[in-house]
């Protein structure tokens, strides 16, 4: 296999940008949000609850906005996936999961500015 050298002209330097509502039914602001108290795994995670832009109980069709989990590096706050394997929770996998995607690596825990934190909120907002 070869390479090319980008030339001059291969390169594109623009301010255009595409942006796009984050809500669905195309709106640019949430004025309303809902969760179910009968989320279940079906509808939610063991570990996360949906947020709705509708009722779901009056609109079971109501779409997912976002997500809010909790993380805990050493897994305190939810049951444990199995009672023999200490620490293996839902919330020390949120916290693992977001450390990877932030740090891009499993040696160095979640920091902000010089402070390492042992637990986190996350939101996933779904677009």
């Amino acid at each position: 296999m070869s390479f090319k050298r980008l030339d001059q002209e291969d390169i594109v330097i623009s301010a255009d940008s595409i942006t796009a509502p984050a809500w669905s039914d195309n709106l640019t602001t949430l004025t309303t949000f809902f969760t179910s108290s009968a989320q279940t795994a079906r509808l939610s995670g063991d570990y996360y609850f949906n947020v709705y832009k509708d009722d779901y109980a009056l609109t079971s069709s109501a779409d997912i906005q976002y997500s809010i989990a909790y993380g805990h590096l050493k897994g305190s706050g939810s049951i444990p996936f199995n009672s023999s394997v200490a620490g293996a929770s839902p919330s020390q996998v949120i916290y693992k999961t977001y450390r990877n995607l932030v740090n891009g690596t499993e040696e160095t825990n979640l920091n902000f500015a010089v402070t390492t934190v042992e637990s986190i909120y996350a939101i996933s907002i779904k677009s």
